[in-house]
């Protein structure tokens, strides 16, 4: 279903209380080491103060313990650099409390075209609980309510289902980043271009079951890599090594074999492997074809492997990718991941809808600097992959 978006709302004087997902990356300094999330929600920050609307950010970082303030968490140096990237633009950060007084009092003070951000949602245990009075207080800064934080869907936070169910009767819309991650990533399951490619790789079979079982008769082809097809290789007598194995998923390993054979879908598993005898950039390599000797392990997928996967992806039309091919952080592992990304590029090229998952997916494609050649680079890990396993989201299922 269709959601309104920001830009359908006449947002001048309203105060619009926008959950976006400044969830980035710090050093030990506290400086930002990758500010997409906060680039990519620039449109929907656009939207408003170009209209005149007064908006109110808030967001989550990291993961403290919900007692109260912890400057290593703190978003201020997301509002610094957001007061960089606007420019001119007024940006506000109260500090200390997203519900205090300070904030109360940076909201009530408040012009047109101007920006106040919350602190940490998450120094409040009633964030992450869903909790109605915190999510009353949150609730009474806003005359509209706006969701542009895709990487937190999939949660019943506060902010995400609390403040809009305390809202009713205002407009509660999309934001222009969530509305696109929903037309890339349901859409290419709900009408996609055939041949159709799902690639899935990282390293559990736990985290991708959903995934798989609704995918399976949706896809022409599943391409699996990474650490978590030694488990399905297991299930099928080959010898693994040292590699990963969740033995706990074997029985669901192998019932995904069996469905795969029942219906149209091709499952292909990674067939030879490049590995090592340690996880470490200073290690022997050796690549194995069918079975991997017993001190080795499995770190990343071999070039008989990275030749038949590219084969299928360079013709396919649609193509889900959610997992890396390997330990792509360490040399010389990344190699099976960057060329499954460069033939996922080519396709785009070609014409392909291509939807890169977010989480390490998302991270590979940035570190290989192929970020801008895909048709959508998720920023959401955790809620993209819920959205493969076919689930609905709370919290977009409230918004108008």
């Amino acid at each position: 279903m269709t959601r309104k978006t920001i830009d359908s709302v006449n947002v001048a004087d309203a105060r619009v209380l926008m959950r976006v997902d400044f969830n980035v990356p710090l050093d030990a300094s506290g400086a930002i080491t990758d500010d997409r999330r906060i680039r990519l929600a620039l449109p929907s920050i656009r939207s408003v103060i170009d209209r005149g609307g007064r908006l109110i950010l808030m967001s989550h970082l990291g993961r403290p313990a919900g007692t109260g303030p912890e400057p290593k968490y703190s978003l201020r140096p997301a509002a610094d650099r957001l007061r960089e990237l606007l420019g001119s633009v007024t940006v506000e950060f109260p500090g200390d409390d997203c519900i205090g007084a300070a904030a109360a009092a940076a909201v009530q003070a408040m012009a047109p075209g101007t920006i106040v951000v919350l602190e940490n949602l998450r120094f409040h245990a009633e964030e992450k609980k869903g909790g109605s009075a915190f999510a009353g207080a949150l609730a009474a800064y806003g005359d509209v309510y706006c969701n542009d934080a895709f990487g937190t869907a999939h949660r019943d936070d506060a902010s995400m289902v609390a403040v809009p169910e305390a809202m009713v009767g205002k407009p509660r819309v999309s934001g222009l980043l969530l509305a696109r991650e929903l037309n890339f990533l349901d859409g290419a399951l709900s009408n996609p271009a055939h041949p159709f490619v799902a690639v899935l790789g990282g390293a559990k079979v736990s985290d991708k079951l959903g995934a798989v079982h609704n995918l399976l008769g949706r896809v022409d082809t599943i391409l699996v890599g990474g650490a978590m097809v030694y488990t399905f290789l297991k299930v099928l007598g080959r010898k693994v090594g040292a590699s990963l194995v969740q033995n706990d998923m074997r029985g669901e390993a192998q019932k995904i074999i069996d469905e795969a054979a029942a219906n149209a879908t091709d499952l292909i598993l990674a067939e030879d492997h490049v590995c090592g005898k340690a996880l470490a950039h200073v290690t022997p390599v050796e690549v194995f074809e069918t079975n991997i000797p017993g001190d080795w392990m499995g770190l990343d997928i071999g070039p008989k492997t990275t030749g038949q996967f590219n084969g299928i992806l360079r013709h396919a039309k649609t193509i889900v990718w959610n997992g890396p091919m390997g330990a792509f952080e360490t040399k010389p592992f990344d190699v099976g991941t960057r060329q499954v990304a460069e033939a996922i590029a080519s396709a785009t090229r070609h014409g392909a809808t291509t939807v890169v998952g977010g989480g390490d997916t998302a991270a590979a494609v940035e570190q290989f600097g192929f970020a801008d050649q895909f048709s959508h680079v998720s920023t959401g890990g955790g809620a993209s992959l819920e959205l493969l396993e076919g689930r609905r989201f709370r919290s977009v299922d409230l918004l108008d």
